[in-house]
């Protein structure tokens, strides 16, 4: 039998002796790009997870849910000059549209010249190739379209813009005063939308099995908007409350029996006394 090794990896580079971990010698997950490198916006599995919490919890307590309408990583279309520029926010909000596309289908993008109605909050999650413009730090260059900043403030005028970064934990919000966006005051932390009954803050916990801080919508005044396990497990929380307080009612029942025993009295014939005064 040849000594020779079967399919040795040879574009692996030179290893020492010892050899050292492939986490120690290879490129990770933070050096290699996982899709086009021209496109700044790459996916990972925080991304995702965020919008989707913001989608679930998005309840605007003063408006029926189907004239409510939130997306996350859908195109948004906004100038019919040039019908084919668009931004994909990580997640927006637009209340006063139905929730279906003409009330029957979904919606393949947003189309703003169609849908005559502007988003009320977007929300950025911040990334290393797409923070600079998520913050209004970058400059469109002529015949280029807009940045998202120039398209949220001056084309779209979302009244809240919001950007989060998971890497500081840091949430800030942006209100749009005349005709330019300022940095939001926060209440006790959480950004007040009054015209939807809602906030928007941070929450500790865990999402999806996933222990962190999140961007969650929240009630005006800071209670949590539920998500769909939590309520069920509210409501097994109350069901097992009113268990044991019957649990317990039954127990002193059969104490004061026991009492009553002890004493000599029959407490069935005591009840059977009773039932007949009341009849009389």
């Amino acid at each position: 039998m040849s000594n020779e090794r079967i399919n040795s990896p040879t574009h692996l580079p030179p290893q020492s002796d010892p050899p050292l971990s492939p986490r120690q010698t290879l490129p990770t997950m933070y050096d290699l790009l996982s899709e086009d490198p021209e496109e700044p916006g790459l996916p990972d599995e925080f991304h995702p997870l965020q919008s989707q919490l913001l989608w679930t919890t998005f309840r605007p307590r003063n408006w029926n849910q189907d004239q409510v309408f939130s997306s996350m990583d859908l195109n948004l279309y906004y100038d019919l000059r040039h019908p084919q520029w668009y931004k994909r926010p990580d997640w927006f909000g637009v209340v006063g549209v139905s929730r279906l596309y003409d009330g029957r289908d979904l919606r393949l993008s947003y189309v703003i010249w169609q849908e005559q109605v502007s988003p009320l909050v977007i929300v950025e999650l911040l990334s290393p190739g797409t923070e600079e413009e998520d913050l209004g730090q970058t400059v469109s260059e002529p015949g280029k379209p807009p940045t998202k900043w120039q398209v949220y403030e001056q084309i779209l005028r979302v009244p809240y813009y919001v950007v989060f970064s998971r890497y500081t934990d840091q949430m800030q919000g942006f209100c749009l005063v005349g005709e330019r966006y300022q940095k939001a005051q926060l209440t006790k932390g959480r950004l007040l939308i009054p015209s939807i009954e809602l906030s928007l803050g941070l929450w500790r916990g865990s999402y999806e099995n996933i222990e962190r801080l999140w961007l969650r919508w929240m009630t005006a005044s800071g209670d949590l908007i539920p998500l769909a396990s939590e309520e069920l497990s509210a409501a097994e929380q109350r069901a097992k409350a009113a268990e044991q307080r019957a649990n317990a009612a039954e127990q002193e029942v059969r104490l004061l029996r026991a009492r009553l025993r002890e004493l000599g009295i029959d407490s069935e014939q005591l009840n059977d006394q009773t039932d007949q005064d009341d009849t009389e």
